[in-house]
């Protein structure tokens, strides 16, 4: 008979939480901002807050909140193809666990389909992450602050002093508020690095039936 594990059962794991600071070391070396607890857990905050908003089930929630804290474990293999990797040691760990294998594939489906290069929104858990995930941007992902004259990424996520994103159900959008300083990075240089991720939750938004919009600094941009 499986039981279930929990948003906070995998939360509370030593084994996902090895695996995510093992993955963030890596992708420090390799010049990433930051994909630690922080990241994931902004993750599984955003996915939940959209999905309770639309009307989703508490267990439906809670799969969305397991795959957006889990989706980037497999950069602890490489970077390259770390969706596939992670959906793979998601499934091994989950049913470990003893999940169900209809919820286990609804979680290594959504990490599986999470990065903008192979990405499609094919249930509400995968568009939930992708749209958690993708519009996480913001200063303390930055690493080092001497690093953003020199690299756009860290540049981008430096610039960005807040950001929201609402969902107004009368007009069916669902738009990502962003409060930028103009003197770190110019609005092009967002677009410039962001434009495949924003037209991937143009992509998730629609599965929802929503029109995906960016605001920056007041204005509407997407």
């Amino acid at each position: 008979m499986n039981i279930n594990p929990t948003f906070i059962d995998i939360k509370n794991s030593e084994e996902v939480s090895t695996y995510i600071k093992q993955a963030d070391a890596s992708l420090k070396i390799l010049g990433y901002t930051e994909h630690s607890f922080a990241h994931a857990t902004q993750c599984a905050e955003k996915a939940e807050i959209l999905l309770k908003e639309l009307g989703y089930s508490e267990h439906e929630i809670d799969l969305a909140k397991i795959a957006a804290y889990m989706h980037d474990i497999g950069n602890v293999i490489n970077r390259i193809d770390h969706a596939q990797s992670g959906a793979i040691m998601a499934f091994r760990i989950l049913d470990k666990m003893g999940m169900s294998p209809e919820d286990t594939a609804a979680i290594i489906t959504a990490i599986g389909n999470h990065d903008e290069k192979t990405a499609v929104p094919v249930n509400a858990i995968a568009a939930a992450v992708i749209l958690a995930d993708k519009t996480d941007v913001r200063r303390s992902r930055v690493r080092s602050k001497d690093t953003i004259y020199s690299d756009i990424h860290d540049r981008v996520n430096y610039a960005v002093e807040k950001t929201e994103l609402k969902l107004n159900k009368e007009e069916k959008t669902l738009t990502e508020h962003f409060t930028i300083d103009l003197k770190i990075c110019s609005v092009m240089d967002y677009f410039e690095i962001f434009l495949d991720r924003m037209l991937l939750c143009c992509k998730a938004a629609n599965f929802f039936g929503l029109k995906f919009k960016i605001c920056i600094n007041g204005s509407n941009l997407l």
